[in-house]
């Protein structure tokens, strides 16, 4: 299959080496873009929460690094427990799974009588704080990245154009918003509603039901293992 992956650059590259490890052909048109975002880590610490991959690399220049590193990190999944110790952080341990997962983690792991840092992007699918707060873990949150719109790529343009893609993976509402108004822009909306659509979360297909795409699909949990899976379900 031709399939598109919008995510930002190096989430684009990570999930297209999978993909093209089954046989797939892949293009790489990424919607967002990555910016680090100036943070104070002043404070102490009992220990790291991290939702995102994009998460560790956002302090690798900070003169804090040194010291967060050292700290026990908690990581919803194995994506981002990978992206963490190749950060330099050793002391990792994975839910494996979601938000919710993540929380059960921390309650049953966590031995740290500080505050836990939660290392966050501007934009949050899930209220982790609150569930955190809710299941009387102590915590604060430090924005450490935002993921700002990036230009609707020409080859996509192309690829929607010559009828060349089969389908377009959307890990996140904001990337699915940047490419039906990209498309729109470009002048290839009915196109990039014609093919399929595979989205991580019913948020993030909502504007896609809406605007009138015929073949949405939604993964069953968020993760990137069970939405690569229904590209085998498309296959059948």
């Amino acid at each position: 299959m031709r399939i598109v992956v919008t995510r930002p650059q190096a989430d684009s590259e990570r999930t297209a080496t999978t993909l093209r490890g089954r046989g797939h052909d892949v293009l790489i048109a990424p919607l967002l873009q990555i910016e680090l975002v100036a943070t104070d880590f002043s404070g102490g610490w009992g220990g790291i929460i991290i939702t995102s991959a994009n998460a560790p690399g956002a302090i690798a220049g900070h003169p804090a690094r040194e010291k967060l590193t050292k700290l026990p990190l908690y990581a919803v999944g194995q994506r981002s427990a990978d992206a963490a110790r190749a950060a330099g952080f050793s002391n990792v341990t994975s839910a494996g799974g979601d938000v919710s997962d993540l929380v059960r983690l921390i309650t049953t792991r966590r031995a740290e009588a500080a505050p836990l840092l939660y290392l966050a992007g501007e934009d949050r699918a899930a209220d982790l704080m609150a569930e955190l707060v809710a299941n009387g873990i102590a915590a604060e949150m430090a924005v450490v990245y935002r993921a700002v719109s990036a230009p609707f790529p020409p080859a996509l343009t192309a690829a929607l154009k010559a009828g060349e893609v089969d389908a377009v993976l959307h890990f996140s509402r904001r990337s699915g918003d940047s490419y039906l108004t990209g498309a729109a822009k470009t002048g290839v909306a009915e196109q990039s509603l014609a093919v399929r659509h595979l989205c991580l979360s019913a948020p993030i297909a909502e504007p896609f039901v809406k605007a009138g795409a015929g073949n949405v699909a939604i993964a069953k949990r968020p993760d990137e293992a069970t939405l690569l899976a229904l590209l085998e379900q498309a296959e059948a």
